[in-house]
C-alpha cells in the first residue's frame, strides 16, 4: 500500500513533467529528422538518453559524421552534471535500499525529476520515482517520433511557445523550497545571476552548457556549505 501510493503520487508529480518534456522532445525530433533518424531510432535515442542536451548533442555528432569516441565523450561531457545530481540523491537514500533500486532511479534522473525528489521530506522513494518514471520517460520518447514523423512541416514558432511551459514548471519546482529557505533562495538568485555572467564571460561561454552547469554546482553548493552548513542529527 505506502509502495501504491508513492508511486500514484510520482505519476501525479510526473504528469506536468512529461507534457513539459513532449514540447521539447518534439522540437528535438524535428532536429533528428534532419539528420537523418527514423521514427523508432528517435524513440530509442530518447528512452536511452534522457537528457536534451545530450540528445542534442548526439544529434549533432550524427550529423557531423564524427566517431564512436568522439559520440560517447560528448555525450559523457554534456550529461556529467546528473552524477552531482546522482551523488546528492544517494545520500538520502534508506541504508536498506538495494543496488537495483539505486541504478533505476538513476537511469530517470532528469532536472526535474530530481527536484521533485530532492524536494521531498525524508528518504528517497524509489517507487515515487518510478511513478514519475514511468509518465515522463514515455512522454518524451513518444514525442520525439511524432517530432521525426512531422519533419519540418510543424511551424518553428509553435514549438517555441510550447517549450516555454517547461521553463514554468522549473520555476514552479524551486520557487517554494526558496520561500521556505532563506539559503536556498540566496543560492538560487546567485545562480541566475553567475549563470547569465558565465554565458557572456569571455573564455568561460566558449565551454559547453553542460560544463559551465557543473562549474557553477560544484562553486555554488561548495559556498552554500561552507556559509550555512546542516547540522547532522546523531541517532
Amino acid at each position: 500500500m505506502y509502495k501504491a501510493k508513492n508511486f500514484r503520487d510520482g505519476l501525479v508529480d510526473g504528469i506536468p513533467i512529461g507534457l513539459g518534456y513532449f514540447a521539447v522532445a518534439f522540437s528535438l525530433g524535428i532536429f533528428a529528422k534532419k539528420v537523418g533518424l527514423t521514427a523508432m531510432q528517435g524513440f530509442w535515442a530518447s528512452f536511452l538518453n534522457v537528457a536534451s542536451a545530450g540528445e542534442y548533442a548526439l544529434f549533432s555528432a550524427i550529423q557531423d559524421k564524427v566517431t564512436y569516441l568522439e559520440v560517447a565523450l560528448a555525450i559523457l561531457i554534456v550529461n556529467a552534471r546528473y552524477f552531482l545530481m546522482s551523488f546528492a540523491l544517494s545520500q538520502r537514500f534508506s541504508q536498506n535500499t538495494g543496488l537495483l533500486h539505486r541504478l533505476l532511479v538513476g537511469y530517470g534522473i532528469t532536472d526535474e525529476i530530481f527536484g521533485i525528489s530532492i524536494a521531498r521530506k525524508g528518504n528517497v522513494e524509489p517507487f515515487y520515482n518510478y511513478g514519475a518514471i514511468a509518465v515522463a520517460v514515455p512522454l518524451w520518447s513518444i514525442a520525439t517520433s511524432l517530432g521525426i514523423l512531422a519533419g519540418t512541416y510543424l511551424p518553428a514558432r509553435i514549438v517555441s511557445a510550447l517549450s516555454v511551459a517547461l521553463y514554468g514548471m522549473f520555476i514552479a519546482i524551486i520557487i517554494p523550497p526558496a520561500k521556505r529557505n532563506k539559503t536556498i533562495a540566496v543560492c538560487v538568485a546567485i545562480s541566475f545571476a553567475l549563470s547569465f555572467a558565465t554565458s557572456i564571460a569571455p573564455v568561460i561561454k566558449s565551454l559547453s552548457a553542460g560544463t559551465r552547469t557543473i562549474i557553477l554546482t560544484v562553486l555554488i553548493s561548495a559556498a552554500a556549505a561552507a556559509i550555512s552548513p546542516i547540522e547532522r542529527k546523531k541517532n
